[in-house]
């Protein structure tokens, strides 16, 4: 994905103040068969709310007939923006760069394969009126393989919960509604599509959640498979990271160091006094050598804390990109 500052340039170039009121981001990848029908009930879904919108549909380098549907269904529908990547970079970046071009106030996402259901869309956006700034989809009622698919979600979405401290039924929904300025300060890479709702949550965001509806697949082939549990657990480590100490990394890796080098220190000092007024003999003692490690391993925490240090004021100082965001700015004597 693009640097952030680029991608700040191409909004400004691409996506003028808001004039439309919604903006759907879907992203594909080989769904030639459930294009029509999803914009088709999309179509009339977005017409009944009654104010203008936009369809943005990002082809994810599909290898199929995907890129084709899309071009004649430009022709029928004015409101279908079409971005065709150059290959397949994935879920996340498929999203980014919808989000990048899209000029809705609000940005609404839902996957390509056709198991969301679009009537639900009117539903999110009332409860996003309620005061939120993301609210998220819940397939309560989830219309897939029980032990390949729900399970493994069940423990993953309580596992991200936890560690994110933002409670959701279902994070891999992907039926939400956000607010377009929460999504600027939203920086996505690799696969952190999934915790969209925690990182908004990192920038100061509302997180609602609205039970929806979910449809099985009928058409064309999953691109999921257990195998994203991995990525998913590595992916959690960065997004906890990121929400508690993107800002103060020492605080992190010097105190981990603090407590192994203090934990060599205090066992080198016992068999110090050891040899000193007992002599007994260090030679081939594994808590010496346990000792000396605990104390490297402790500097060297403490090192990696202290050059983050230095790469975050780098990073923010030389962008002038400020460690917070405001939600509104109220003035005395101003309606």
């Amino acid at each position: 994905m693009s640097h952030p500052d680029v991608r700040d340039r191409r909004r400004s170039d691409q996506a003028p103040p808001a004039s439309l009121a919604f903006s759907v981001v879907i992203p594909v990848y080989n769904e030639e068969d459930n294009v029509r029908p999803l914009l088709d009930s999309l179509r009339d879904v977005m017409e009944s709310l009654g104010q203008p919108y936009e369809l943005i549909v990002v082809d994810d380098g599909s290898t199929d007939k995907t890129r084709a549907r899309l071009r004649d269904l430009t022709v029928e529908m004015p409101a279908l923006r079409v971005v065709q990547l150059r290959t397949n970079f994935g879920q996340t970046a498929a999203l980014a760069a919808g989000f990048d071009i899209a000029r809705g106030a609000l940005v609404i996402t839902l996957d390509g394969d056709g198991q969301n259901d679009p009537a639900d869309i009117p539903r999110l956006v009332d409860k996003l009126k309620e005061g939120y700034d993301v609210v998220s989809g819940w397939r309560h009622d989830r219309q897939d393989p029980l032990w390949s698919r729900r399970v493994p979600s069940r423990v993953a979405n309580s596992l991200i919960s936890f560690i994110t401290g933002v409670h959701l039924h279902d994070y891999g929904c992907a039926l939400k509604v956000y607010r377009r300025e929460i999504l600027q300060d939203v920086a996505l890479y690799g696969e952190m599509h999934r915790f969209l709702p925690a990182l908004c949550r990192w920038v100061g965001a509302t997180i609602g959640e609205l039970p929806v509806g979910h449809f099985p697949r009928r058409l064309g082939a999953s691109k999921y498979g257990l195998g994203r549990m991995v990525r998913v657990l590595l992916d959690l480590l960065t997004v906890k990271f990121l929400m508690s100490y993107w800002t103060r990394p020492i605080q992190i890796f010097g105190l981990l160091g603090l407590v192994l080098g203090g934990l060599g220190s205090a066992v080198g000092g016992v068999l110090s006094y050891q040899k000193i007024f007992h002599e007994v003999g260090l030679a081939n003692r594994p808590l010496l050598l346990l000792a000396v490690l605990l104390v490297l391993v402790g500097f060297q925490f403490i090192s990696i804390g202290l050059l983050g240090e230095m790469l975050v004021r780098t990073y923010h100082e030389s962008q002038r990109k400020p460690v917070y965001t405001v939600r509104e700015i109220l003035s005395g004597g101003q309606s």
